[in-house]
């Protein structure tokens, strides 16, 4: 998939520097040639305020952002017509997208797992590295949602804290700000040939600040501001690990404070998935003083996140209606209908899991899970007498559907 070709720029002020000097902090760790290279003066960026930035957008672009943004708001009420608003399956609706947007991401991090080793990660079972690694992006996605009240400097630094708290040896970086320059590109000694070095960590706070009076202000099109606050972001970056996630996160912040989506996740990530070479070209090129290739990449995201999103939509509702035949004729007071929405955020269970999450004691948990399995609901996986698993396989298929649809949207790039 490619966008139109646009030669209009949007300008917006470049990024400038200044000069720092460097010696590698290990020179024993390094030949004598690297540490003579990583030794002396490097160009550390310094992001320009964007507090008071004026949005000077082509018409074409405006027209293009404003029919995503319809579309964005299309797929935000389908979902709630589809569920209604006292669904059960509404909540578990979001978090089933907003794994899914975790997960696709964590790919542009070159972070991949599956749908199956995710809800495996979630109830404790299964021992994937990269699925444990993605439940922290989910977590700071959920604070994205729940933080979106009032995007401030502590609930990006919540984000970050949510995301990292749990991933093996960053546990102490999560919702700190980095105290050491980083940058990105070759030179394990030192940044001086790098191609992207990070602002000095004492200009942080100051250009968080400027980002969060820029996501405070009413008077931008939401989906320029989430663009350009996204690629600020990515530019300032603030942390020693987890910018990019945590950056896609606020996106998702900025969505919902603005009012944009209220009752669902929207797989946003998952349309910056299908070319990421662009994606991170438009970074470099906002950096540069151009902010419209940033932001037609959002509007084309949004699109593609309106229109999967809501196919994705539909089949899990179409399965819950198959399970829902399946158990016809079961009591209304029985505990699988509590079990059955449930399902659509987390397709694998055991009864730890019901008893957490829906508080059903253990042997009513395994009653419904009887019942589910039974009917042709949930499939046994395990084949245990203890620790055992059960899973939908037709959630599954479908989420599996998606990642494959993008995945093919990605070849076509």
């Amino acid at each position: 998939m490619s966008t139109s070709s646009h030669s209009t720029r949007i300008p917006i002020d470049a990024v400038s520097s200044e000069t720092l000097d460097w010696a590698p902090r290990a020179p024993e760790m390094f030949s004598r040639a690297e540490v003579v290279r990583q030794t002396g003066p490097y160009e550390a960026t310094v992001t320009a305020p964007i507090a008071e930035w004026s949005p000077q957008v082509p018409s074409e672009d405006a027209a293009d952002v404003e029919d995503a943004t319809r579309q964005l708001v299309a797929f935000d009420e389908h979902a709630r017509r589809t569920l209604g608003t006292d669904n059960p399956a509404l909540g578990p609706m979001t978090a089933i997208l907003l794994r899914t947007e975790s997960a696709s991401s964590s790919q542009i991090e070159q972070l991949t797992t599956s749908a199956k080793q995710l809800a495996l990660a979630e109830i404790d079972e299964g021992d994937k590295a990269n699925a444990l690694t993605v439940i922290g992006n989910v977590r700071a996605m959920e604070a994205a949602l729940a933080l979106s009240d009032e995007i401030s400097e502590d609930s990006i630094l919540q984000m970050h804290h949510a995301l990292l708290r749990h991933q093996s040896g960053l546990e102490q970086e999560a919702g700190v700000y980095r105290q050491d320059q980083v940058w990105i590109g070759p030179g394990n000694a030192g940044p001086r040939h790098a191609e992207f070095i990070a602002p000095h960590p004492d200009r942080i706070p100051g250009a968080i600040g400027d980002l969060v009076r820029f996501v405070q202000r009413q008077d931008i099109s939401v989906l320029v501001q989430v663009a350009v606050a996204h690629a600020q972001f990515e530019t300032i970056h603030p942390f020693v690990d987890g910018n990019g996630r945590t950056g896609r996160a606020l996106a998702q912040s900025i969505l919902r404070n603005k009012g944009l989506v209220s009752s669902t996740a929207v797989p946003i990530s998952a349309g910056l998935l299908v070319n990421t070479g662009r994606y991170f070209q438009a970074l470099t090129a906002f950096r540069a003083g151009d902010a419209a290739p940033i932001i037609r990449e959002f509007a084309m995201a949004s699109r593609i996140a309106a229109s999967t999103g809501t196919q994705l939509v539909d089949d899990l509702v179409a399965q819950l209606d198959e399970s829902r035949a399946l158990l016809q004729g079961v009591r209304s007071d029985a505990a699988v209908w509590k079990v059955l929405p449930a399902l659509v955020g987390q397709p694998a269970v055991n009864t730890k899991y019901l008893m957490s999450a829906l508080g059903l004691g253990e042997m009513a948990a395994l009653r419904a899970l009887d019942t589910l399995t039974d009917r042709g609901v949930l499939t046994e996986t395990t084949g245990q007498g203890r620790n055992r698993v059960w899973q939908h396989r037709g959630i599954f298929d479908v989420l599996d559907g998606y990642a494959e649809q993008i995945r093919r949207m990605t070849a076509r790039g």
